[in-house]
C-alpha cells in the first residue's frame, strides 16, 4: 500500500515516472516588422463628424456663429455643443472661465468654444446617395 493518503497521481509522484510535455521549438522573439505596401482595400475610412448634441444631426465642422440646427433649432454655438463642456466640472466647463453661462443651450460669445466632433468610420463610398431611399433600396433588392 501506498504512504500518501490519496491514491490519485499528481506532483508527489517520483519524476522518473512522469513525462515531461514536448514543446515545440520557438524562433527567435523581437518586435514584429511593419508590413510594406497599401493596406488592405476593405478597411473602412474613417472621418471627423460634428453631430447636435440633441438630435444627432450631422452639423458642418465649422459652424457659423449664429446657427442653429435644421432639425430641433438649438443654438450651434453654445455650450452643450462644446468640447469643454462638462456638467460635473465647476461652472460646467473644463476650460477656466470666470463667469458661468447659462443657459447653456442657447447662443453665447465664448472665445473658447470649439465644436464637439467625433471620429466615425466611413460605411458608405462616397459616391453614393447614403439616403434612407438607397438603404431602402438595398433591403428590397434582397427579396427580389
Amino acid at each position: 500500500m501506498s504512504d500518501r493518503k490519496y491514491r490519485q497521481r499528481g506532483y508527489q509522484d517520483d519524476s522518473s515516472e512522469r513525462k515531461p510535455a514536448q514543446r515545440a521549438p520557438q524562433g527567435p522573439q523581437g518586435p514584429r516588422e511593419a508590413p510594406v505596401g497599401p493596406r488592405t482595400p476593405n478597411l473602412m475610412g474613417s472621418q471627423a463628424v460634428f453631430r447636435c448634441t440633441r438630435c444627432g444631426n450631422q452639423l458642418p465642422l465649422n459652424p457659423a456663429a449664429d446657427a442653429r440646427c435644421s432639425r430641433c433649432g438649438v443654438a450651434v454655438h453654445s455650450c452643450i455643443q462644446c468640447v469643454s463642456f462638462d456638467p460635473g466640472s465647476p461652472l460646467e466647463c473644463t476650460e477656466k472661465i470666470k463667469v458661468r453661462i447659462a443657459p447653456k443651450d442657447e447662443i453665447n460669445s465664448c472665445t473658447l468654444f470649439s465644436p464637439r466632433t467625433t471620429v466615425e468610420r466611413q460605411t458608405s463610398t462616397p459616391s453614393a446617395s447614403g439616403g434612407p431611399s438607397s438603404a431602402r433600396q438595398a433591403f428590397d433588392d434582397l427579396f427580389k
